[in-house]
Formats: structure tokens, sequence, C-alpha cells
């Protein structure tokens, strides 16, 4: 394996990223598709083994449960200063509790202790913002999260899935007080969804700030031919919310994800390597986070560090690509309503 230095940090990261929301009591309801702990411990395993250190959760994924399941499983089979954690903090874990979620300073300082709690460590390396939170000022989010670092229950700060201008503005009021600053952005971007590429990647690649990548293999549309698109158990079960982020020219997916099938083919390997191989082109992006539910997963993950694509074989793979719509700053529920309203064939979903 190969490590990177995260953006403009000294921290040394594999170029891929284990995304523990596959991992999690399914009975915990989020999501459904998550799997037990049992299922996930020699996949975690044979990440380590495979060199990959830098592993995502959220406080979110199954309610807590991921971070349970992950963080057993890296004392079991890794030595805690050897690997790299990020967990998240936003979204509502209490419902009902007026304080239950959200970026107050009251949430953020009692959930980076709750997640501390159910990993087993006393820090996290990336402590990031899940989304933005409309209700709290921002100032108030980025001083807490400036205390966090500050008390060292967080090594970095991490920002997820906003407006450019909204990274933009929270960049700067971090450098006007003085407070820890961002180092990472988690944002959508495949080759299916490249709107990022307009504004916020050029922003991070400016400022040093290192991406990291959800959804690389759009959902597995990218890893299978187009007329299996929903075959996947995560595409499958996403639902409403999958068709939208993916709501777009079915010509242009179709001609993409054909191209991807014809580089894998002349190279010998999967769609998926080619996909994230195709990623690893764009510099500031430091690691796709990938949901692997099986060995060959992860191994097509490392094996795409191996393949490189050429300029005519990127080319292709882009050229068919048409402009969608920017899903990326969507955080209040009800705005993601109106834009589901807004889309064909949308009004009853």
């Amino acid at each position: 394996m190969r490590y990177i230095k995260l953006g403009r940090t000294g921290l040394d990261v594999s170029p891929v990223a284990i995304g523990a929301m596959t991992y999690g009591r399914p009975d915990r309801g989020h999501p459904d598709w998550s799997l037990p702990e049992e299922a996930s411990r020699p996949l975690i395993k044979h990440a380590i083994d495979a060199g990959i250190n830098f592993f995502d959760t959220a406080n979110l994924y199954s309610y807590g449960s991921s971070e349970e399941i992950l963080g057993r499983a890296l004392k079991d089979y890794a030595h805690r200063d050897d690997v790299v954690i990020t967990t998240k903090v936003r979204h509502t874990m209490r419902p009902g509790s007026p304080n239950g979620g959200g970026l107050s300073r009251k949430a953020i300082m009692s959930e980076i202790d709750a997640s501390l709690r159910r990993l087993g460590t006393d820090y996290v390396d990336v402590y990031m913002i899940h989304r933005l939170d409309s209700e709290t000022p921002i100032e108030e989010t980025l001083e807490a999260l400036h205390d966090v670092v500050k008390s060292g229950r967080a090594r970095y700060l991490g920002a997820s899935s906003m407006h450019a201008w909204e990274f933009a503005k929270a960049l700067h009021l971090q450098e006007r007080h003085g407070w820890a600053r961002f180092a990472t952005m988690q944002d959508h971007y495949n080759l299916l969804a490249r709107e990022e590429e307009r504004e916020m990647l050029p922003l991070c690649a400016d400022e040093g700030v290192a991406t990291m990548v959800w959804s690389p293999l759009a959902r597995g549309r990218l890893a299978r031919p187009f007329e299996q698109a929903n075959t996947g158990e995560r595409a499958a079960t996403d639902g409403a919310y999958a068709d939208l982020l993916y709501h777009a020219d079915a010509g242009s997916d179709r001609a993409i994800i054909d191209e991807v099938g014809a580089v894998a083919d002349a190279h010998g390997v999967t769609r998926a390597q080619v996909a994230l191989a195709w990623l690893r082109r764009n510099p500031v992006v430091a690691a796709p986070v990938v949901g692997a539910r099986t060995v060959q997963q992860i191994d097509d993950a490392v094996a795409s560090l191996d393949l490189h694509l050429t300029d005519e074989e990127a080319r292709r793979l882009e050229a068919p690509y048409t402009p969608r719509r920017d899903f990326q700053g969507v955080s209040d529920p009800r705005e993601f309503e109106r834009i589901k309203q807004s889309l064909p064939g949308y009004a009853n979903v």
C-alpha cells in the first residue's frame, strides 16, 4: 500500500477508505441493508491486512451500531495509532429530544463523547459535520468543533456535502477567528455525478482540502451493465433517494456505463476498478469511501490503485456526461422535498 498525505496535513492515509455505513445491526433500522457484526468483522480485518488504514463511519449509521462494530474490530485487528478513524455529527440521534441532533455546542459536545464511547477510543482522527445545520449559527458550530480539537478528542476536522459558497464561508470564518480548520471535504462525485467539478473541487484544490468521495460507484451503477443498474442490494433498496441522485439523462448514463465496460474489458479488469481509477486522476481526491460488502469489493478497490488510465480513455469516459441536478448542499428535508416535487414523474414518490 502506498500511503498519501491527507491534504495539507501530516496525516498518512491509504488512498482507499472503507465506509462503515455498510456495517451495523440491521435491527437498528438505518440502513436496512447493513451487515451484522459477524459478517462485518472479516471484511474489516481483510481491509487492514490489505494495508487500508482509513475507516469512515458516523453516529447516524445504524444509530451508533456501526461505530460499535468498527471500534471493536479495529481494537482486535489493529493498533489504534496505525489506523485513521473518521466519524460524523449532525443528524438526530434521539428522536423527540429537543437537543437530540444538530450542530449546536450542546449537541456536538454530547455526540463526540457518545461516539468515542461507542468506538472504544479516546480520540477520532477526523471529526466531520455530516451536513450543515440551518438552525444553528455557523460560528457556534465552528467554535465548538475547534474546542473538540483543542480538547484532544479529535485530531482534525472535516465537512460533507454542502454548497461551495457555504464551505468557503466556513473556511473564512475559521481563518478569521484562528479556529481549527477543515482538513477534508466528503462529497458526492463519480462518473455519473460530476457537478462538484464546477466549484467545490476547485475550491478544495486551492485551499489544500482533501476530498473523500461518497458513492464513488454511483450506488453500484458503475460496477455493472446499464441494464442491471438496480440489481445491487444497495441500489435496489435505496428507493427514491437513489433515483433522485441519479435522475438524469438515461442515454448519457448508458453511454458512460458502456464505456466503463469497454475500458475494463480492454484492461482485463473489473468495471469498479476503472471507475475508481478515474477518480484517482483528480489530485484533490484523497480516497473514495468504499462500502464493501464482499472481500472482492475490497480487493477491487486496492487493485484500482495499480490501474492507470490514459488521457484518451479518460476522455472517452467523460465525453457522454450531461449536466445533472446538484443535491450536494441539500440538508433540509423540506428543501429536498421541494426539489423532489419539481422533478418530472416524482410528484407521488
